[in-house]
C-alpha cells in the first residue's frame, strides 16, 4: 500500500506542438502550442484535474508533479509552495527536472523519477506509484497498483480494449509476462509475425500504459544507472525496469486490465478527450478527506 504519487509532467510536447488540421478554437491552440499538456483545458478544467481527481478518489494522498523549466504555471492552479500545498485534500509538491548542461530537452522519464526520489528522499524509503500526466487511468487502475502486495507491479492493459486506432495500437510495445505475470520482457514494434509469441495465457497482447508501482529502495540504483536510449537520446522508465526485471526476475508483476485509457498526444486528441468526458462525465466537486 502507498500514498505516493508521482506525475510526469516536465516533457516537451513534441507531438503536442505538431501542427494540425483540427478544428479547435484558437485559444486551445494555443494552449496546446504553448503550455503542458497536463494544463491544457477539457471542460474547462485541465487535464491533470482528472488524474488527480482520480487518483484521490483511489486513496493517495501525496502527490509529486514533475515539472520543466516553463512549469510555473502549475504554482497557478496546484499551489504557489515548492512543496505540500494544500489542494482538496491532497499535498501537491513539485519536482524541477533540471535539464543537464549541453542538452535543450529534459533527460527522459527515468531521470525524471530518480530527480524526484533526489528531491525528496522520503521516496527512496517507500513504496511509490509512477504515472503521466496526459493519460487519464481509472480510479480502478490507480486502486489495483495501490493496494496491490507486490511492490514492483504496472498495470498491464488487455490491448483489444483500447479505442485508437489499429494503425496507433500497433506501434505500442508489447509486454511479455510468464504464467504468473511476471514482467519478463517489454518488446518495442513487434512485426506481425512475432507478435504471435508474446499473446498470455489468455490469448490477450497486453501493452504499458506507463503506470507503475515501485519499490523506492529497491529501484533507485537502476534509476541511477539507466543508460540513454541510442536513439531517442533519453533515460527512458522502461529500461531500467528491464535492468531490474534482468536483475531480479521475479520483481515486477503485471497486473491484468481490461479498459480504455484516454490520452492526450496530439491535438486532435483534445477533441476527442473532450467527448470522452461528456459520455463519461466526472464530478468535481472535490470532497475534502
Amino acid at each position: 500500500m502507498t500514498n505516493h504519487l508521482i506525475i510526469l509532467a516536465g516533457g516537451a510536447s513534441t507531438r503536442m506542438k505538431k501542427p494540425s488540421f483540427s478544428k479547435l478554437p484558437k485559444d486551445l491552440i494555443h494552449q496546446a502550442n504553448s503550455r503542458s499538456k497536463a494544463l491544457i483545458f477539457l471542460n474547462e478544467r485541465p487535464m491533470l484535474d482528472y488524474v488527480l481527481f482520480n487518483a484521490q478518489q483511489a486513496g493517495f494522498q501525496n502527490i509529486y508533479i514533475v515539472i520543466g523549466e516553463e512549469g510555473e504555471l502549475f504554482k497557478t492552479y496546484y499551489g504557489q509552495e515548492s512543496a505540500r500545498n494544500s489542494f482538496h485534500g491532497l499535498s501537491i509538491s513539485y519536482v524541477f527536472q533540471r535539464i543537464p548542461e549541453g542538452r535543450i530537452k529534459p533527460l527522459g522519464t527515468a531521470d525524471a523519477v530518480c530527480q524526484s526520489l533526489e528531491q525528496y528522499q522520503e521516496l527512496q524509503e517507500n513504496q511509490f506509484v509512477v504515472c503521466n500526466c496526459d493519460n487519464l487511468y481509472s480510479e480502478k487502475a490507480f486502486n489495483l497498483l495501490r493496494s496491490h502486495k507486490n511492490s514492483n507491479a504496472f498495470i498491464n492493459y488487455d490491448r483489444d480494449a483500447l479505442e485508437y486506432s489499429q494503425e496507433r495500437i500497433e506501434r505500442f510495445a508489447l509486454t511479455k509476462v510468464d504464467h504468473n505475470n511476471y514482467l519478463q520482457d517489454i518488446i518495442e514494434k513487434p512485426s506481425a509475425s512475432e507478435s504471435e509469441k508474446y499473446k498470455d495465457e489468455a490469448g490477450k497482447f497486453r501493452v504499458s500504459m506507463n503506470v507503475f508501482k515501485f519499490n523506492g529502495k529497491a529501484f533507485y540504483p537502476f534509476l541511477k544507472s539507466c543508460v540513454i536510449h541510442p536513439e531517442r537520446n533519453e533515460k527512458e522508465l522502461p529500461s531500467a525496469l528491464l535492468e531490474m526485471v534482468h536483475a531480479y526476475p521475479t520483481s515486477v508483476v503485471g497486473i491484468p486490465l481490461s479498459e480504455h485509457v484516454p490520452d492526450l498526444t496530439g491535438k486532435d486528441d483534445i477533441l476527442i478527450m473532450n467527448e470522452y468526458l461528456a459520455e463519461h462525465p466526472v464530478n468535481l466537486h472535490w470532497p475534502k478527506k
